[in-house]
């Protein structure tokens, strides 16, 4: 700590030292903007001295480099890295900054000595190659450094650096298509509903804290121009969750032994579905809970129309940097996920379908239906073949009718139920019999001890 730089947020405009003298009472008054308002033109003015920042940091590690210090070297790498990892290549000002930060992460990981700043590191190269699209770089490299064995053994800032790092690789995942990987990677984050918390964005306003943890958690919140909308991370799970929900639920429909693939959007599945009277989707979570409804159906047009909208748009896709893409991604994937349903729902009614009618329905080509409905044959899901000369899909059959998974389902239920009667018989057969066994033994030690007397 350095005695003669006085760093406060109160320090008034007229006394801040701007230059490289001291004031009056020979110290540098320095106003610190942690706490600053994110809307007001200061917090504009702060993020405009980038390069002033930078030059310190330039600096101080020519200094280390000519002291040949090497873990002074990894820390002000680190803070390079810091400063630049949230930041894409097309930002003005950025340019270059991936390859910056893959020369400082590969120096802190030869040379550095302490665990914290390489794992620090390794956390934002990830959180780097994910913003870059670079999905098999940072699955490979969070996979070989086995943080998720560990981190919870790590301090709190380097797990919320983990959080903001898992959650860049869903969002990178969903970018890509991958809906099982982004929803895997944002489970954690958004099953309690505390990701403004678990992301240093925010406060739980449900736990209660002493003055000096909410100023401990206030000093670890994350700058505002780093924050992830918190709209877009719950917009992306819905949807993930939807995508594989869905058509899971028509394939399992009857089976008693069906798991839950998301609670969350099960549960608010289930409640829309309760409501008596629905009106047309207003907000984020409507229209995803519609578009689900509409997916259940094997309606993929009214399942698009209501994840692609102006509103949609203006809240969630455009804050993409590839909108268009991410559009055609989903396009795409609710088409192949209506094909998947509709089979699973009505294939037992068939005994050929054409694929021409299937490209025509679906608005899909013959190459993307054959993919698609290959995979659910070597998956076991579905049982058919394909017919080459007549350019159909031959349905087997092997499936149970609906008549016939009903007898089933209430046979289980049936045997359920004789187990559970057979079970408490029993227990109640054995209290009988211990209440039996009790009382002869207190009636022969009573007559014992009258003998005795």
């Amino acid at each position: 700590k350095n005695e003669s730089i006085i760093l406060d947020d109160d320090v008034q405009d007229d006394e801040e030292s701007l230059t490289d003298q001291p004031n009056e009472d020979g110290k540098w008054h320095c106003r610190g903007s942690l706490n600053s308002d994110q809307h007001s033109e200061e917090y504009r003015l702060r993020l405009s001295n980038n390069h002033k920042i930078m030059q310190i940091f330039e600096e101080a590690t020519e200094w280390a480099i000519s002291q040949k210090k090497k873990q002074q070297i990894c820390q002000m790498y680190l803070l390079k890295v810091k400063y630049i990892y949230y930041r894409h290549d097309s930002q003005k000002g950025a340019e270059g900054g991936q390859q910056k930060i893959e020369q400082f992460c590969k120096y802190i990981y030869t040379n550095d000595e302490t665990q914290r700043i390489r794992t620090q590191a390794i956390l934002y190269n990830i959180y780097n190659l994910a913003l870059h699209d670079k999905w098999f770089q940072a699955r490979d490299l969070m996979l070989m450094s086995h943080l998720q064995e560990s981190i919870t053994n790590a301090d709190i800032g380097t797990q919320i650096i983990y959080n903001r790092t898992m959650v860049q690789l869903g969002l990178c995942a969903f970018r890509m298509g991958k809906m099982e990987d982004a929803h895997l990677a944002l489970t954690d984050i958004q099953s309690g509903n505390r990701s403004r918390e678990l992301l240093a964005q925010g406060f739980s306003m449900a736990r209660e804290r002493t003055q000096e943890q909410e100023k401990t958690e206030r000093r670890r919140m994350q700058p505002y121009h780093t924050h992830i909308n918190t709209e877009l991370l719950e917009c992306v799970y819905l949807v993930s969750a939807m995508f594989l929900e869905i058509p899971y639920m028509a394939e399992k429909e009857f089976d008693g032994r069906r798991r839950m693939i998301s609670k969350q959007f099960h549960y608010q599945l289930r409640n829309s579905e309760k409501q008596a009277f629905v009106g047309p989707p207003d907000n984020m979570r409507e229209h995803v809970l519609a578009a689900a409804k509409a997916l259940k159906v094997g309606d993929f047009k009214s399942c698009i129309k209501f994840l692609i909208n102006p509103k949609m748009n203006q809240k969630v896709w455009n804050l993409f940097a590839e909108t268009d893409k991410v559009k055609d991604m989903l396009e795409k994937y609710a088409k192949t996920q209506s094909l998947r349903v509709y089979l699973f729902s009505f294939s037992q009614f068939y005994d050929n379908i054409s694929i021409d009618w299937i490209t025509e329905n679906f608005e899909m080509s013959s190459s993307e239906v054959q993919s698609a409905v290959s995979k659910l044959m070597i998956n076991e899901e579905l049982k058919a073949s394909w017919d080459e000369p007549s350019r159909s899909l031959v349905l087997h059959k092997t499936e149970p009718t609906r008549l016939q998974n009903l007898a089933l389902q209430l046979a289980s239920r049936l045997n359920q139920l004789t187990e559970s009667n057979e079970r408490l018989c029993e227990s109640k057969q054995g209290s009988n019999f211990t209440a039996f066994y009790q009382s002869n033994r207190m009636r022969d030690w009573s007559r014992n001890n009258n003998r005795r007397f």
